[in-house]
């Protein structure tokens, strides 16, 4: 019999596809310093577009002249809708936040709602929502009824917190204890006013458009001053429920609130960890923070169990990601970019933790007599060789902005490090050992030869202090009117 040949084959034998997968491309605002550490880890498993300039490096901050943010965002989500942007991650406080909120919004892309970084960022507004929502996480505050340089009113109860309504960096944050230094304080030289009134009006051109019952942000606020241990939680929110990544012990100079160094695994306990967290998701669900990471710095006082807020950050806390690294194997900055990408960042693998402590150091002169120099090449070689684990930066100042350090923060922060050990003991004895090598004195309490200045042992640059015999519940009288 007869029969037809057979019809050829449509179907081809599969070939594997070994071409390497596109690596998701990410726009980086404003990233410097530690997360060129963090992202610079990542970069063979993305591909990286960086925009913004380092408020700290001449000549890149001469961009900081004729900066709009809105201008900077729609250039940036122009550039990555031709690029194929798969997410957009800043944890820059002073722009980098806003700035990729904003380009996330106009690409369509995960991240953090433009309004919830406004309402943490103008520190004012925020705490309204906080009286609203966790008034017992509340400090008592007010309005400084007072333009830049203007005259001082007269019905304020001392000792009190000034700080700026938008600022970073705890820039002019610090406690005063009479009218005459709150006048001194808020005095600004041409210079100095030229640099903050450029610092902040990015972000009020956003908010007035954005947030406009939060009121300007170029002024200044009082808060009450507290007397107590400051921590700092870290953590992401994922479908608007906030999580923890762990808390940061902060350790302040003796005499003065500037900080020394930076602790991890925390002191405190479990459940005061686990309140921090509820005064979290209240507030971030207030602002409509439903996405992103966070840092939130706050008080606790064992004497009282008071736990305070100071303030929120909507982004990730840099410096503290190579502690969580090193002491559990978690990396933030990996989490931020599965965030950016849409993705739970709890899925993430970890890797196997090096130490049971760690902690970032910072040196620190207290006048400028008493700054110690730069470590040198053999210096510094001769920590890589010793130390290899070790991160060190180095922030030599001069001039003016040396002297600008002193007035705004009361000390000049001119050195980093962070290293890990064992446990605390086992750390403590690599730094001190870290520390010879590069000529610094080692940032513990029984170790220090320093004098503060009287600015510096009043200042804080991100908590509050007021005399052992001082009753806080004065603070109330701030001005009339003021939250309570």
């Amino acid at each position: 019999m007869k029969t037809d040949p057979p019809m050829p084959s449509t179907e081809r034998a599969t070939v594997p596809d070994t071409r390497p997968a596109a690596k998701p491309r990410i726009g980086l605002l404003f990233s410097y310093d530690w997360d060129t550490l963090g992202f610079g880890q990542l970069a063979p498993r993305f591909d990286f577009d960086q925009a913004g300039f380092d408020l700290f490096c001449f000549p890149s901050n001469a961009r900081l002249v004729g900066f709009d943010l809105m201008r900077f965002a729609t250039r940036q989500a122009q550039h990555g809708k031709r690029h194929g942007w798969a997410g957009v991650v800043s944890h820059h406080e002073q722009f980098g936040a806003l700035a990729a909120a904003l380009v996330a919004e106009q690409l369509g892309l995960p991240g953090t709602p433009v309004n919830a970084i406004l309402a943490c960022q103008h520190k004012l507004h925020a705490r309204r929502v906080m009286q609203q929502v966790c008034p017992e996480a509340n400090l008592r505050f007010a309005d400084l009824d007072a333009h830049y340089g203007g005259d001082v009113p007269a019905d304020i109860t001392y000792p009190v917190y000034v700080k700026p309504v938008k600022a970073a960096f705890s820039v002019l944050a610090r406690r005063v204890d009479s009218r005459a230094e709150l006048h001194r304080h808020t005095r600004f030289g041409r210079r100095e006013l030229w640099v903050i009134r450029r610092l902040v009006e990015p972000f009020e051109r956003v908010a007035r458009q954005r947030l406009p019952q939060a009121g300007t942000a170029h002024r200044m606020m009082l808060e009450e001053p507290v007397t107590a241990a400051q921590f700092n939680l870290d953590g992401w929110v994922y479908n608007g429920r906030a999580h923890a990544l762990g808390v940061v012990d902060a350790v302040m100079y003796p005499g003065t609130q500037a900080f020394m160094r930076w602790e991890h695994p925390s002191r405190l306990s479990a459940d005061v960890q686990a309140r921090a967290l509820d005064v979290a998701q209240r507030f971030l669900a207030a602002v409509g923070f439903s996405h992103g990471m966070f840092n939130i710095e706050f008080f606790h006082d064992p004497a009282t169990d008071r736990l305070s807020v100071i303030e929120v950050n909507p982004r990730l806390a840099s410096q503290f990601s190579d502690l969580y690294q090193r002491v559990h194997g978690i990396d933030p900055h990996a989490m931020s970019l599965a965030l950016a990408l849409g993705d739970d960042p709890a899925q993430l693998p970890r890797s196997a933790p090096v130490g049971g402590a760690a902690a970032s150091l910072v040196y620190r002169a207290f006048s400028t007599e008493r700054a110690p120099a730069m470590p040198g090449a053999a210096q510094r070689a001769a920590l890589a060789r010793q130390f290899p684990d070790a991160l060190l930066f180095t922030y030599p100042k001069s001039g003016h902005a040396l002297a600008r350090d002193f007035k705004w923060l009361g000390s000049h922060r001119y050195g980093i490090l962070h290293l890990h050990g064992r446990d605390a003991a086992h750390l403590r004895q690599r730094v001190e050992a870290a520390s010879a090598l590069i000529g610094w004195t080692p940032p513990y309490a029984d170790g220090l030869d320093h004098k503060p200045s009287s600015a510096a042992s009043s200042s804080s640059p991100a908590a509050h202090t007021i005399p052992a015999n001082a009753a806080a519940t004065t603070v109330h009288q701030l001005i009339p009117g003021a939250s309570s």
